[in-house]
């Protein structure tokens, strides 16, 4: 889809569901992977994730896109626009906007990593994890200011 056509489709739920026109531009934005769209409150812009349509389709997308009006009519009107405030979430409620979007099914989480390296004080015998390495020489144990030894995994790297 293209955004013309979706400029025409945020139109259209515009006046269905609020009856109010939308006067600004709504755009795709396959940037956005973590969410759903954006409403910009300085040039009342929309942007909408190409995703959200690929991934999810029609329905999903125009929920989103009633969320973002929900933003856009709310805040052009001087009252509460922002996800915490009562306005918003009634009217949300009344046009049938999702509160959230879903997760993108290809979108690769950040992996939790493990622990890779230890630092071990050579006077209290203090451990210390670490997921990144760090040179000892320039840390000291915060329980007796001893000097530091750098293990990773179980094999020992710096003395």
């Amino acid at each position: 889809m293209e955004d013309h056509i979706l400029q025409a489709w945020v139109e259209k739920i515009s006046l269905q569901y609020f009856q109010l026109s939308f006067r600004h531009q709504a755009t795709f934005n396959a940037r956005l992977t973590s969410t759903g769209g954006r409403y910009f409150t300085k040039t009342h812009h929309i942007e909408i994730s190409p995703h959200q349509l690929a991934n999810y389709g029609v329905e999903e997308t125009e929920k989103i896109i009633k969320h973002e009006l929900c933003h856009y009519h709310l805040h052009l009107l001087g009252r509460g626009y922002k996800h915490r405030d009562a306005d918003f979430k009634n009217l949300l409620a009344k046009v049938g906007g999702t509160r959230f979007c879903k997760s993108l099914p290809d979108r690769a989480r950040r992996r939790v990593e493990p622990y890779r390296y230890k630092l071990i004080c050579r006077s209290c015998g203090m451990e210390y994890l670490r997921k990144r390495k760090v040179d000892p020489r320039k840390y000291a144990c915060g329980k007796c200011r001893g000097n530091l030894l750098l293990f990773m995994l179980d094999l020992k790297i710096e003395s």
